[in-house]
């Protein structure tokens, strides 16, 4: 895993300062601790931090293609570079390394953008073509690997693997985007169809962006997606055994490493089958790393201990204290833009036990998404067949109604909490699915918003392109309308970003087999049946997996990382609330409203309502708007 930058001129081909590459590769050297390297040619300049995985000595970086007309700048795993590799020997290609990033050269050589086809794995570069003076920039299918782009003056494009890369660019205006706002105080963290900074933007999962000198740059190509739009048929004994296949490959494919290699464990479904998969197609014990928390309530670590001895697995596990609130600053400088998923504290935790033992880490991301695992797309899929039988013309007064007056009872039992369903069924499923899945829904960001950023959103609303792409989704149904937002905007949005800057940040590589897209597109033909049973998510995988592990790890309710936010801000963390809520970076700019920042801080502490979540954004707002200064 890597850390890649550039810049490229294409207005016209001015020398590019190796210095100025130098200073943006070297903003991401946590990103690639091994070994660094800059080239430049009249017009573009590429720069690398490299962390060996594969071929430790012999892939320096950036790479020239054998016959010196290519160069690459890369950033992630090819897994199948040397089934490809063959296929490219045999038609006349040579190699000097036993690395994957060769391949890519080669794979480009041969068949242009249409080598991305050809590439099973995880990845973001930039590709300069000397003959055509073409630059080629490409992301993986579903963006495990991120790619920011930012327009300078002078008709230059700069990229990099992180914002932070950019950053060290003194050309690049630090300008907050007022709809980023917009976005993040709804979902939490600031999605790839927008970047905290205005004139920045990201390549899109599954994009290609191809440059030439003396034009202005198009729009990024899609080149690959997921489809619901067919339906698989046969007997669940033969998609479990289809299933299973392709789990064993997605796990076994990423196995490859010339370094220590092991697994996250959490003791819940996704990650104890990697660790599952993992030892049955490994002579050695896998290394398992797990962390829990001083919390029994919020304590998992017997469930991932348990699977650890069913497996004799060579087992890591530390425990934290829930208390890891002095970690904001840090989290801050971690992800530059500002991120609200608080799971990045316990995540970063095991990311940094892992780092202690081994340089790869296999994670069980991406299995909630594509083969319905959350309790919200459960629900969804309830509520469609609600609206399928109810008219509009009854559902909105009397839903509506219903869950304006109803009371918010988030202490209460599940089934008591009535008010989101109410009002999520008093409106079309993608605008219900949307509320379901925000933090902050309008008529809340309404009242914390001050004039001025009230007056530059206009009409636009975070929840509109979340909402369109549901609408224009390849899928039959709602469930699968929701299931492709969710891979769509959500996982590389939140947890993708989450898992690569966490582990980057110290060293490691993660790499995610149940997110192989041949996985995700046999996942996408699923009949609801086999996703979704009773209240149960991810039906065909935990069948599958019965034959390896026990039914309460299988079964049990899901829990994921937790972290008390409530407790903090009326503890340690209360001052915090306060001077976030009174921050001149917060509402000197007139993008929030002061006294009802200092009310929602005000109540939260006094107990009268549970603001937590709410405030934790805010910190986090306030601490990426304050690094993000021009002065920073």
């Amino acid at each position: 895993m890597c850390g890649i930058a550039g810049i490229f001129h294409y207005e016209t081909v001015k020398p590019v300062d190796p210095k100025r590459v130098e200073r943006m590769t070297d903003a991401l050297a946590h990103r690639g601790p091994d070994g660094s390297g800059v080239w430049t040619a009249p017009g573009i300049g590429l720069g690398h931090r490299r962390l060996s995985i594969i071929d430790l000595a012999g892939s320096p970086q950036p790479m020239p293609s054998a016959d010196g007309k290519v160069m690459i700048a890369f950033n992630g795993e090819i897994y199948n570079y040397r089934r490809l590799r063959r296929e490219l020997e045999q038609g006349g290609a040579e190699f000097r390394t036993g690395g994957d990033t060769e391949t890519i050269l080669a794979a480009w050589q041969k068949w242009g953008p249409r080598c991305l086809e050809k590439l099973d794995g995880m990845f973001a570069f930039a590709l300069y073509d000397l003959e055509k003076r073409q630059l080629f920039l490409a992301r993986d299918r579903l963006g495990v690997k991120p790619l920011y782009m930012a327009r300078l003056p002078g008709g230059a494009l700069a990229f990099a693997s992180e914002l932070k890369g950019l950053l060290a660019n003194p050309l690049l205006r630090r300008e907050i985007d007022p709809l980023a706002i917009e976005d993040y105080m709804t979902w939490g963290y600031v999605p790839d169809h927008r970047a905290i900074l205005k004139n920045v933007e990201k390549l899109p999962a599954g994009h290609f962006l191809l440059l030439d000198h003396g034009c202005e740059p198009g729009k990024p190509v899609q080149w690959w997606d997921v489809s619901f739009a067919h339906r698989s048929k046969g007997r669940e004994e033969d998609l479990s055994a289809e299933l299973l296949h392709l789990m064993r490959e997605g796990v076994t494919s990423r196995m490859e490493a010339d370094v220590p290699l092991g697994a996250f464990l959490s003791g819940g479904v996704d990650s104890s089958s990697v660790v599952a998969l993992m030892s049955e197609a490994c002579a050695n014990p896998v290394t398992s790393c797990s962390i829990g928390f001083d919390v029994a309530s919020v304590d998992e670590t017997d469930h991932a201990r348990k699977v650890a001895q069913l497996f004799g697995t060579d087992h890591h596990e530390r425990i934290v204290s829930a208390d890891q609130f002095d970690e904001i600053d840090r989290i801050a400088g971690i992800f530059d833009e500002p991120f609200a998923d608080a799971s990045a504290l316990p995540t970063l935790r095991v990311c940094e036990l892992a780092r202690e033992h081994v340089t790869v880490a296999l994670s069980g991301d991406g299995a909630d998404e594509a083969f319905a695992g959350y309790r919200r797309q459960i629900f969804h899929a309830r509520e469609e067949q609600a609206r399928a039988v109810l008219p509009r013309f009854l559902r909105e007064p009397v839903f509506g109604s219903l869950g304006r007056i109803w009371p918010k009872a988030d202490w209460a039992p599940r089934p008591l909490r009535a008010k989101a369903t109410f009002l999520s069924l008093a409106q079309q499923g993608e605008a219900g699915y949307a509320r379901a899945l925000s933090i902050l829904a309008p008529e809340q960001r309404q009242a914390l918003f001050g004039d001025a950023l009230l007056r530059e959103r206009g009409d636009y609303r975070a929840e509109q392109p979340f909402e369109k792409l549901m609408q224009n989704a390849p899928a039959r149904s709602g469930l699968d309308r929701a299931q492709y937002a969710d891979l769509k905007f959500w996982l590389p949005g939140d947890i993708l970003t989450k898992t690569d800057r966490t582990s980057m940040a110290v060293g490691l590589e993660a790499r995610e087999p149940l997110l192989d897209h041949r996985l995700i597109e046999f996942a996408g033909r699923l009949p609801h049946r086999q996703r979704i049973r009773g209240t149960t998510g991810k039906w065909l995988i935990k069948q599958t997996m019965e034959r390896y592990l026990p039914n309460d790890i299988l079964y049990r309710q899901k829990q994921g990382f937790v972290t008390p936010l409530a407790q903090w801000f009326r503890g340690p963390l209360a001052g915090e609330a306060r001077a976030a809520a009174s921050s001149e970076y917060l509402t000197g700019s007139g993008w929030f409203d002061r006294k009802a920042l200092s009310r929602l801080a005000d109540d939260h502490i006094a107990g009268r309502s549970d603001n937590g979540r709410v405030l934790w954004q805010l910190v986090m707002l306030e601490r990426s708007l304050r690094k993000l200064a021009p002065s920073a």
